[in-house]
């Protein structure tokens, strides 16, 4: 699961409880729309596709407004605008108005760079319920470094505590690897003092950018044994005060994650150019056709669709998932980590301890980790006006 997609989760999973799979599947909590890939961060963690969508190919005004139509339609409960990023769409204000006016609950997804008060302010009166903001470390120089982006550390805190002053609900999404997971107590503490009310703490996820990356990004076991001493702790500490949801790297665990609350049971995310997808690094499953909201209805899409009926449920399952008495927990793990690890998609997540490629796996993340980080790849779209971070 991508970090992004798992801050979705963390939020959406407040608001209904988990359903067991029908034959005809519930409508889905939520839809991700990744309004643009356009971008002024070069993040090495990014989990968006190798290959981005340009402006050109990017869905118009007009597409994006009949595709909430139809979320409404189908059921859907929440809105999460992302991209790249999503504040570089000059319809964004009218996304959101459409939306609250059909019910939806509005939560943006953004960088914090180059949004302004007065257009933070816009948002929020256009409808926008709820606002995640990306930090890449509690210091400006690390979190520059990350970010491929000189200043942006302190535009960042800066739409916080506008945040704070228009009274607009934050959630802060700290991605940790290699490079500052000792600093992890001191991004608790800075979320305290931007006035978060949840903060997420995020290990990074290895697909797109973050998947080449992933050398340069591991921790060691070491690390994750101290993050999460610290995370378990401040959990205690701060009850009451601050919400703190904890992804740990999968290449560490003994069981797999449930990708998404399971694939195509409660999310759905569309891209740039209107593919639909079960998740967000579906597209790296490439046997599969992704439709596209150009062609066919969302509804549609989300109960009849070859790619989302592929891996519902459990019928799919091979041994030993099928005998698993976690089979509909966990649901066999994420078929792209599983494409990415075992060079199949249809058998169970390697980071499983029942896989045979379990033990691989593990000693992948300890010897990756144990080796000298190397250089980051960025990513290098940038919108005009983008500046580089020295290094």
């Amino acid at each position: 699961m991508s970090v992004e997609a798992a801050s979705v989760a963390g939020i959406a999973a407040e608001l209904a409880p988990r359903k067991a799979p029908a034959p005809v599947p519930a409508p889905p909590l939520a839809v991700l729309l990744e309004l643009t890939h356009r971008c002024p961060l070069s993040c090495p963690y990014c989990s968006n596709p190798l290959q981005l969508v340009g402006m050109r190919e990017e869905l118009a005004t007009a597409d994006w407004l009949r595709v909430l139509d139809q979320a409404a339609e189908l059921g859907v409960l929440q809105v999460h605008y992302s991209g790249g990023e999503p504040t570089l769409r000059k319809d964004l204000p009218e996304l959101l108005r459409h939306a609250r006016a059909l019910g939806l609950y509005c939560n943006l997804i953004t960088s914090g760079v180059g949004v302004t008060r007065e257009r933070l302010q816009e948002l929020q009166q256009a409808g926008l319920d709820h606002l995640q903001l990306s930090i890449q470390d509690s210091q400006a120089a690390g979190a520059d470094r990350i970010a491929g982006y000189a200043g942006s550390h302190e535009r960042k805190l800066a739409l916080a505590r506008w945040c704070g002053e228009l009274d607009l609900p934050l959630t802060l999404n700290a991605v940790v690897h290699r490079h500052n997971a000792e600093r992890v107590a001191q991004m608790i503490e800075l979320a305290l003092d931007l006035g978060a009310g949840r903060l997420e703490v995020a290990h990074t996820q290895y697909y797109g950018w973050g998947l080449s990356n992933r050398a340069a990004l591991m921790p060691t076991r070491a690390q994750l044994d101290a993050v999460t001493a610290v995370v378990e702790d401040a959990r205690q500490r701060l009850r009451g005060r601050l919400t703190i949801d904890y992804v740990t790297p999968d290449y560490y665990a003994r069981r797999p994650k449930a990708c998404m609350g399971g694939w195509a049971q409660r999310f759905v995310n569309i891209t740039p150019d209107g593919k639909v997808l079960p998740c967000h690094a579906a597209e790296t499953l490439t046997e599969l056709r992704f439709d596209s909201v150009r062609e066919r209805s969302l509804g549609d899409i989300w109960r009849d669709s070859d790619a989302f009926v592929r891996y519902r449920g459990t019928d799919w399952m091979p041994e030993p998932c099928r005998g698993c008495e976690r089979r509909e927990i966990d649901w066999g793990g994420c078929r792209c980590q599983a494409l990415a690890l075992s060079g199949r998609a249809d058998t169970l997540d390697p980071v499983c301890e029942k896989s045979p490629d379990h033990a691989r796996v593990r000693a992948l993340a300890e010897a990756e980790s144990a080796a000298p980080a190397p250089e980051f790849v960025y990513r290098r779209l940038r919108t005009t006006g983008a500046k580089a971070a020295t290094d």
